[in-house]
């Protein structure tokens, strides 16, 4: 019995030896590796502006998962999914397997055909708030917390938020902290660690 009490001490007695310090989650933002030639991103990796794509720096591994892009300014811009390997320099996005986006035009794009489109009386303007889920078969969209009805799919492998930018467009993304409550069973974006 003193024994194991002697190795009780030894190993976590004085805090030095033994304890493993607990490492931080990295934040999901926009990834500054995975960027077009021309984007500026600011504001600690949450808004982009310039011309060009970006992904996040976290893919969506868990089964819901929601966020949420700010309209700061508008002009061309884009938004949805993408692989890693989506050319993050190409306008527009959508045009091959490797993006589901929808268009600032209210247009919802993959592999060059249109997969759906917003109604006509529902276009993002500036200061609206874009939500988008994905259960890796689905990409639904919402306006200002209001489910568009405008399901689309066809995107395979792993894929990660993508935004575009052009013709003075800035946007703010939101990982966490929703402007608008996610719809049931989604959530934020999980880094890989955070669902096992």
């Amino acid at each position: 019995m003193a024994a194991m009490f002697m190795c009780c001490l030894g190993c976590c007695g004085d805090g030095a030896s033994g304890h493993i310090p607990l490492k931080e989650m990295p934040t999901v933002q926009l990834d500054t590796h995975h960027m077009g030639t021309d984007v500026v991103i600011v504001k600690s990796g949450r808004r982009i502006c310039g011309t060009g794509a970006c992904l996040a720096n976290a893919p969506l591994h868990q089964n819901k998962s929601y966020f949420e892009f700010k309209i700061q300014s508008t002009g061309v811009w884009e938004v949805g999914v993408g692989t890693e390997k989506a050319n993050l320099n190409q306008v527009p996005l959508g045009r091959d397997i490797h993006s589901l986006v929808l268009r600032h035009d209210g247009s919802v794009y993959h592999n060059n055909e249109e997969k759906n489109r917003l109604p006509a009386n529902s276009l993002p303007q500036e200061g609206d708030v874009v939500g988008l889920t994905y259960d890796h078969v689905e990409l639904n969209l919402y306006l200002n917390g209001k489910n568009m009805q405008c399901p689309a799919s066809g995107i395979r492998g792993t894929v990660f938020p993508v935004v575009y930018v052009d013709d003075s467009a800035i946007l703010d993304c939101q990982f966490s902290e929703f402007y608008h409550t996610p719809p049931q069973g989604f959530e934020k974006i999980l880094f890989e660690q955070q669902i096992f």
